[in-house]
């Protein structure tokens, strides 16, 4: 498998199951200077087709500074992470990676070295696409492959004034009810890297849930160039 090394530097981890979802929208100041920040992760069956899978990974960039649409950043390689023998070690990895107006996709493939995944795997494309303003734009592949990527409203409710009054000790009647509490977050946004694949693509898969369903155990990070 042809690769091209970019050396980058392991960032972020973000773990989920299979169905949903992970979402710490800051980081530990250590990290969030070194990397991409991953705000939410989402892994869940196609609802308009059961044999597909849907991934979106929401990056966090200048959003809370000025609550406006942020950019990809071209030194950031994001990886999706799929273990299919549930062992908990990636078997497969898919990657994103900007360049000027289009978000490039490589994989599902299988990496050189699992956990330190830093290639970007060029002979494995995946497909590409325009990268979103406010506009929906979705690409799909002669694979069946449909692809994101650009700005989402954030889709989290948090009255993040509320919360620092309760954490402080304030605010005795406790969190606001619908109605009176203040989304904090209202016309934020995260970039949403957006996938939906065919599981045939993804292949089989020995990892259960605890209904006993079988699902793929995956898991986000972001690496930036070094």
């Amino acid at each position: 498998m042809k690769k091209t090394k970019l050396l980058f530097g392991m960032g972020i981890l973000a773990v989920v199951g299979a169905v949903l979802v992970a979402a710490d929208h800051i980081d530990a100041p250590g990290t969030t200077g070194n990397t991409a920040d991953i705000a939410d992760f989402y892994g869940f069956e196609s609802p308009s087709n059961p044999d597909n899978t849907v991934f979106i990974v929401d990056l966090q960039t200048n959003v809370l500074e000025d609550l406006a649409y942020g950019t990809f950043d071209e030194n950031v390689l994001t990886e999706i992470n799929i273990d299919t023998n549930n062992d908990l070690i990636e078997d497969l990895v898919i990657q994103a990676i900007p360049r000027k107006d289009t978000m490039y996709f490589f994989g599902p493939a299988i990496p050189n070295t699992p956990g330190k995944s830093s290639e970007v795997m060029i002979g494995s494309p995946l497909g590409q696409v325009a990268i979103s303003t406010e506009s929906a734009l979705t690409t799909t592949t002669e694979s069946g492959i449909s692809l994101f990527a650009g700005p989402r409203q954030d889709a989290f409710f948090f009255d993040f004034g509320q919360f620092n009054k309760v954490i402080g000790g304030t605010a005795p009647e406790g969190f606001l009810p619908v109605g009176e509490a203040v989304d904090t977050f209202d016309g934020a946004n995260t970039m949403a890297l957006v996938l939906e694949i065919p599981n045939s693509i993804l292949g089989e898969t020995t990892g259960t849930n605890v209904l006993g369903l079988k699902v793929y155990k995956t898991w986000v990070t972001t690496n930036r160039k070094q």
